[in-house]
């Protein structure tokens, strides 16, 4: 209801490469915005013996905190989900689809956009998600400010923002709000081909111009410059000696669709985890004493 109120307030008119081997893991740090009023304690795994993962909830509505289990030890409730895209939104749909068939434990609560009028917002629309403009539309009356984003965003309780799609710079006010909580996904093994400029069908243009052997899809947590952030996971794939930018393009998007999926399930399922020196891991669903 809340959400709702800032929305008619605000927007009146809007209706798989292996990362390096790991050391040992003792403390296991929760990533999700501080503001969620989760505390989690004795999160920990040693090799060849189990430790139980115990959570106190202090402010989480009970009637909101469904679970599910994860590795027969934790319990986890079903996360909040931001999506931004401006353009068709394919790997929005992927996301959103994965959550309605119950492969994704969590929901994708509100989609940002800075085109109204774009594919991914109309399915947004089509599928009952509210819409809401951001930046601010030159001379318009539509869109929000950073901190009126981080406020409407707060409004919608999210614990994740995924950019899919999204070209616009994300805001410091908007990292900072939510550290280690906004994930990114590149049609590129970065650092390879990344950074202002590169986005769309100007990568595999590129890709295919430098003679790169291999290309593919990237995920990385996002910092205050493009596409520098983190690297989560990547996925090879071969470059074909005739193949065009549409059908490498074609593949490397195929291989989103998969891996972004996949990786917000880990997300989801808060079985990402972070190395001592600032590497992010993604912990095995089947063994937690694995990591890629």
């Amino acid at each position: 209801m809340e959400a709702q109120k800032i929305l008619s307030r605000l927007c009146p008119k809007t209706p798989s490469l292996l990362l390096p081997s790991h050391k040992k893991l003792h403390t296991l740090p929760y990533v999700g915005p501080k503001n969620l009023g989760i505390l989690r304690l004795g999160c920990s795994y040693t090799e060849g013996k189990k430790k139980r993962v115990f959570c106190v909830r202090r402010t989480v509505e009970e009637e909101e905190a469904k679970e599910v289990k994860v590795g027969a030890t934790a319990l986890v409730r079903r996360k909040k989900l931001a999506v931004f895209v401006s353009g068709g939104g394919s790997n929005f749909k992927s996301i959103h689809e994965a959550s309605l068939k119950g492969s994704l434990h969590g929901d994708v609560l509100v989609l940002v956009t800075n085109k109204p009028d774009c594919g991914g917002a109309e399915y947004a629309r089509n599928n009952g998600i509210p819409v809401v403009v951001f930046p601010k539309v030159k001379d318009g009356s539509d869109g929000l400010s950073p901190s009126e984003l981080v406020d409407t965003l707060r409004s919608f309780q999210v614990d994740y923002i995924l950019l899919a799609g999204f070209l616009k710079l994300i805001p410091v006010e908007l990292i900072r709000a939510y550290e280690k909580s906004i994930l990114n996904i590149h049609p590129s093994l970065l650092p390879a081909f990344g950074g202002k400029g590169y986005y769309g069908m100007k990568v595999h243009k590129a890709v295919i111009a430098s003679g790169a052997r291999y290309s593919g899809p990237t995920i990385h947590f996002v910092d205050e410059h493009y596409d520098t952030g983190r690297i989560l996971a990547q996925c090879a794939i071969p470059v074909l000696a005739n193949d065009t930018a549409d059908e490498l393009a074609s593949r490397v998007l195929k291989e989103e669709h998969r891996l972004y999926v996949e990786v917000v399930e880990a997300l989801c399922e808060e079985r990402i985890v972070w190395r001592e020196d600032g590497v992010p891991l993604i912990r095995s669903k089947d063994n937690p004493n694995e990591f890629c």
